[in-house]
């Protein structure tokens, strides 16, 4: 178990490195995964409790932190009363992450192994590394798929937890897959009406562009040939606080150009550098479901007949085909897409947990649909829910948004 130090102005970072189990319960499977932490401390915090950062994804390892100014934005309020464990979830960073170069085992061995990097696997990862660190408590702060993965740990291991801070990851418990993915279109259809409402020039833009798309004739520096599901794809930057920018500055060049064709690169969802975000994304809504293509089979016949409706957070299968960095994950995510996923919560264990902290829940979210997560909240009267319409999914980076959480927390005046 590796530790090594670092020191960066008034923070110092532990790296901490553990081995665990890759299959959790099963004594008779010896294989065994990596899983790496930083822990930050600000000078004079050594005896602070800790706070653990769950991150969005699925797929994404933790932020690295840095200082002057503070980044990740939310670290010197998390700083102010915690020590901050950035945890890399099985699978990513630098705990024992998933590559291109693991194809080389077979798409049964690929498959078969990312079944175990789910939540309830990383809440057991967690959980070792709490009894690792030598903490009786601590507490979590769950971004989006980050706040999933804290339900789950309130389902199996609340006592464990002193507080929850969820931002956008109160995820809908006992619902089908269908359901949250329906949901989300409808919020995508409201999010494109509002832009093309104060932009009504590049809706046309937008048809223009996904006539280029359907001729083939949008090719980005890598080769891909852009279709018109993944052109329309860019409409995930609506659920960000700034990502309209990025959509209209977009929509104001001239798609022939270089400058185009590499904007519109970076802009897209779902890239080779974490393929376990597409690969397994839709597990991430799968409480007891194979999920099947779901985004897929649910789209409204409204977005199947106007490309100018943008999507969101809706993985095409398509894409295996037209992505070259996804291409060769092709058979894995389509044997995963089968695969019929185990329960993630429990609303039983959920409502007498006991779970006390606070929840920011964004009335517009395009990712995590408001009125599932507010069914949600209803199951945890300890856990505040603060909701606002002042952010979007980001609002964690985006604003001031964890101080008030510890203050709603805390039972403090939130400004």
């Amino acid at each position: 178990m590796p530790v090594t130090m670092r020191s960066m102005q008034d923070l110092t970072i532990d790296d901490h490195t553990i081995t665990v189990p890759l299959v959790w319960g099963d004594d008779a499977d010896a294989r065994t995964l990596d899983v790496h932490a930083s822990v930050i401390t600000r000078e004079g915090g050594d005896d602070l409790p800790y706070l653990v950062y769950l991150q969005g994804g699925p797929g994404h390892e933790a932020p690295r932190a840095f200082h002057a100014p503070a980044s990740p934005s939310w670290l010197d309020a998390a700083l102010a009363h915690y020590r901050v464990v950035m945890l890399d979830q099985r699978g990513t960073g630098r705990s024992t992450p998933v590559g291109d170069a693991d194809l080389e085992r077979g798409t049964d061995a690929v498959a078969e192994h990312l079944t175990h990097l789910r939540a309830d696997s990383i809440v057991r990862d967690a959980e070792a590394l709490r009894d690792h660190l030598g903490a009786t408590t601590w507490s979590v702060l769950g971004q989006s798929f980050g706040g999933f993965t804290t339900l789950a740990y309130l389902s199996t291991d609340a006592p464990s937890l002193q507080h929850v801070y969820l931002t956008g990851g109160l995820s809908a418990v006992g619902r089908h897959p269908d359901e949250v993915y329906a949901s989300t279109y409808d919020k995508l259809r409201t999010l494109s009406l509002m832009y093309y409402r104060r932009f009504p020039e590049h809706r046309d833009a937008l048809r223009r562009l996904a006539d280029l798309a359907e001729a083939g004739r949008i090719i980005l520096p890598d080769g891909e040939i852009v279709s018109v599901s993944r052109l329309r794809s860019i409409g995930m930057l609506l659920g960000t606080n700034d990502g309209w920018q990025t959509v209209w500055s977009l929509l104001e060049q001239d798609p022939g150009t270089n400058a185009f064709r590499h904007d519109l690169a970076q802009a897209l969802p779902f890239s080779a550098r974490n393929p376990l975000y597409y690969v397994f994304h839709e597990s991430s809504y799968a409480d007891g479901h194979a999920t099947r293509w779901s985004a897929e089979r649910v789209e409204p016949d409204d977005f199947k007949a106007d490309p100018t409706l943008l999507t969101g957070e809706h993985v095409r299968r398509e894409w295996l085909d037209t992505v070259p960095g996804l291409r060769p994950w092709r058979d894995v995510t389509l044997r995963l897409a089968e695969f019929e996923w185990p329960r993630l919560y429990d609303k039983a264990v959920l409502e007498a947990s006991g779970a006390r902290g606070a929840a920011a829940v964004y009335v517009n979210d395009a990712y995590v649909p408001f009125e599932f997560s507010m069914e949600t909240a209803a199951l945890l009267p300890g856990v505040t829910p603060w909701v606002t319409s002042e952010y979007e999914h980001n609002g964690l980076r985006a604003g001031d948004v964890l101080s008030r959480l510890i203050d709603l927390a805390h039972g403090r005046r939130v400004r």
